[in-house]
């Protein structure tokens, strides 16, 4: 029964709570548009997703566009640049499963009417981007040479990569504090402002870099110089957003923090395995440097270009399943398991559509597309066959991705961590091995391992998900993921 006075709506009594107690703590707009989320699932899916595809979007003409010029200084250039990815993503990726455990946690209390507990999470959230981004500053300065050996770069190559890492390194806290602040306002339902503020970022970047490279003569190091420059900008304007034009749902009252370990415990049970999979796959990369060195560097090269030209395909589907984690986790907070199942089932939907649509795009016009890049002939026929089998996946990868971010958004962490795993160390890296060391076949078959270890890993992601689903629903009356801590006085600071 509505009660007397209130508008009737359509949307379950739950959300209609939540939306009444968002609209009481309504902090401008940033209350009503959160409540929208909840009575639109749909719709706000795409107001979640747009925002961080466009920013994506961006990001990869940034990518692409930071080879074409790295490209232009050499070949030597681009295999040393492609010896730091595996680095570079191994900070990135930790840093973005952390980020995202406290998306996650943050989502999940708003859903929950816990503004405290949300508040609290940002707080945390900043400390432990401060630790992180030091911890990688000191960790890349005092073994970043010798890593960059052990994953095979040589002689010239390694010189050139090591001038590169050290740059990144020094002003990787930049970047890692912007991502932790990304997520927490993803986690109040914010993609826009994030997104335009790394829009901006990577123009910038893109302004610097023939700046950098060609007008002061740096070369690789110059393309560092152009990022660092660029991260270190975007990271002052999200602190005078957030922290003193306080334009955030979420407040920030550093002076009364208390430390409370079901926080911090919420952000790593959801984050960690995040992190440990994106780990993973900066270990799969480096394993697949190293295998496709024993072909020539030129294979190397044409791995990195096409795995940029491949985030073309990924965007929507990241962007989508990013959304998603926010929506799930606001609907598995307020315990709406019926809207959870609705927008599950679209996501994945929506995202499979846009894998059959990239497969049909990129694999007649792999060619016209790698040339692009201006690529040697060899680098260019092993680019275009790795594009072409790839493509093969771009219909299924969606299914993993998507179950994985999904049960992230539920709280479950250890799903995200389990797929990646599967595919990336125990299916496709053992299988390429085979393919290459004891087969002694074409380098092609590392791509068709590539497809292999994702059709599985993506129907055991399925699996996983339909069973969490069925659990959940069993136990309507369940506990929230992350317990709330004693309640922060609200009147503090």
């Amino acid at each position: 029964m509505v009660p007397a006075g209130r508008p009737k709506t359509d949307c379950p009594a739950n959300v209609q709570t939540v939306t009444l107690f968002l609209v009481q703590k309504s902090v401008g707009t940033e209350s009503s548009r959160i409540a929208g989320f909840l009575t639109n699932p749909r719709k706000a899916l795409w107001q979640l997703s747009l925002p961080i595809m466009g920013g994506m979007v961006i990001h990869t003409l940034y990518s692409v566009a930071d080879m074409i010029f790295v490209g232009w200084v050499g070949a030597e250039a681009v295999a040393a640049l492609a010896f730091n990815m595996p680095l570079i993503f191994f900070a990135y990726g930790t840093t973005m499963g952390l980020s995202s455990g406290a998306m996650a946690v943050v989502a999940q209390a708003i859903g929950g009417k816990d503004k405290s507990r949300a508040d609290n999470t940002a707080e945390h959230a900043v400390f432990l981007g401060i630790v992180v981004g030091i911890g990688l500053t000191v960790v890349g300065l005092l073994w970043g040479s010798s890593l960059l050996t052990v994953l095979g770069a040589k002689g010239e190559i390694h010189a050139l990569a090591w001038r590169y890492f050290q740059v990144i390194a020094m002003g990787i806290s930049f970047s890692v504090l912007s991502a932790f602040f990304r997520g927490i306002m993803a986690g109040e339902g914010d993609t826009l402002r994030p997104m335009t503020l790394m829009g901006g970022g990577m123009v910038l970047n893109l302004v610097l870099d023939p700046i950098f490279i060609f007008g002061l003569n740096q070369g690789v190091r110059g393309a560092a110089l152009a990022t660092v420059v660029s991260q270190f900008v975007v990271f002052l304007i999200f602190i005078y957003l957030i922290f003193l034009r306080r334009t955030t749902f979420v407040e920030f009252r550093l002076r009364h923090f208390r430390y409370r370990p079901a926080i911090l415990g919420g952000i790593f049970r959801i984050g960690l395995p995040a992190s440990l999979s994106f780990i993973i796959m900066s270990l799969g990369a480096a394993v697949f440097n190293r295998i496709l060195s024993g072909y020539s560097h030129h294979a190397v090269a044409a791995y990195q270009i096409g795995g940029r030209i491949e985030m073309i395909y990924l965007m929507p589907i990241i962007a989508i399943s990013t959304g998603a984690v926010t929506l799930v986790g606001m609907f598995y907070g307020a315990r709406e398991y019926g809207q959870l199942r609705s927008i599950i089932r679209y996501a994945i939907e929506r995202a499979v559509l846009f894998g059959f649509l990239a497969a049909a795009v990129i694999y007649p016009l792999a060619p016209q597309i790698m040339m692009i890049f201006k690529p040697s002939p060899e680098i260019l026929e092993i680019g275009v066959s790795y594009l072409r089998i790839n493509a093969l996946a771009f219909p299924i990868a969606p299914l993993g991705m998507i179950s994985a971010r999904v049960l992230q958004g539920m709280g479950r962490g250890l799903p995200f961590l389990v797929i990646t795993f599967l595919r990336v160390l125990a299916l496709s890296a053992p299988i390429a091995i085979l393919f290459t060391y004891v087969l002694h076949l074409h380098v092609t078959y590392v791509w068709f391992a590539m497809v292999i270890s994702i059709a599985i890993a993506s129907t055991t992601g399925v699996i996983w998900l339909l069973t969490a689903l069925r659990q959940t629903e069993q136990l309507p009356e369940a506990e929230p993921v992350v317990p709330s801590p004693e309640p922060v006085v609200e009147g503090a600071g």
